[in-house]
């Protein structure tokens, strides 16, 4: 995960980091798949970047940036 306010908008939309987590992740599901695990479901966490307890608003790891001041979405 990203450190917590560290990335630029545009540093944001091209997210290497998440791109090689979910690239990494979804390679071994379907390993385990292949090896025979009865997986019937995946989804991803989070579709938006949303309010963490601990972190607040300053860890974007959704699959969407959202811009706190105006709301607007951007895909990543």
């Amino acid at each position: 995960m990203d450190d917590p306010g560290n990335l630029t908008f545009p540093e944001s939309l091209y997210d290497i980091n998440r791109v090689n987590f979910y690239r990494s992740y979804l390679k071994e599901l379907k390993r385990a798949m292949d090896d025979g695990a009865n997986v019937t479901i995946y989804f991803a966490w989070s579709i938006l970047d949303n309010f963490e307890w601990l972190l607040r608003y300053t860890s974007r790891f959704g699959l969407v940036y959202v811009d706190h001041n105006d709301l607007n979405r951007y895909p990543k």
